[in-house]
């Protein structure tokens, strides 16, 4: 039988991080070595390297495209001129909760709040970290609230187990592939390793 592939990724935080674990996964290949985790800057001061590597072994990166451009292809030209044959490097548009959101169902289910509550075309969504924040909002779930929604005058974005919410929803609910069927930009992200992961 043959072996399963195995994938290196480099992300920017730990969100990113299950995300990128359970897409690899999802595409039929075993995660590798996790790297980054620091930051987007930290992310891009390494990307040469992460390229490199990727000339002799399958890599994915994944950054979000936040609001450094109007679309992903001129973020990847910028990072990656000339990207390594077995480079998957992705954006997500504009941050990896847009295609959690892109699960409504399980979305909803998870953070108790009707599935009306979750935004439709998560792509357009201009701050998908705020719009799963405001979700957590309508929450029957005091925890879900306490967790993800930040406390009145911290001057924090998110909540203070925010992360760690999300990567359980990533890791035990969360269908990359029916999130794809919603969120282009994921799509695109699981046509792209499952053809990494195909090789030539």
């Amino acid at each position: 039988m043959k072996s399963a592939v195995t994938v290196a990724a480099a992300v920017e935080g730990l969100v990113d991080e299950a995300v990128a674990l359970r897409l690899i996964r999802h595409a039929g290949a075993e995660p590798g070595s996790v790297y980054g985790r620091s930051g987007k800057a930290q992310l891009r001061k390494q990307i040469s390297g992460y390229n490199n590597a990727a000339r002799h072994a399958p890599w994915l990166v994944l950054v979000d495209l936040d609001r450094d451009e109007d679309c992903a292809p001129p973020l990847r030209a910028a990072w990656i001129p000339v990207p390594a044959p077995r480079l998957c490097f992705r954006v997500a548009v504009r941050a990896v909760e847009a295609w959690l959101i892109a699960d409504a169902v399980a979305l909803a289910e998870f953070l108790g709040v009707s599935r009306g509550k979750v935004p439709a075309e998560p792509d357009s969504i201009p701050d998908p970290k705020r719009a799963l924040v405001n979700v957590a909002r309508n929450s029957r779930r005091a925890r879900i609230r306490a967790d993800m929604v930040p406390r009145e005058g911290s001057g924090r974005d998110v909540g203070p187990a925010y992360s760690s919410r999300l990567i359980e929803f990533v890791s035990g609910h969360w269908r990359p592939a029916e999130a794809a069927t919603t969120s282009d930009s994921l799509r695109r992200a699981i046509a792209c390793l499952e053809k990494l992961i195909a090789g030539p």
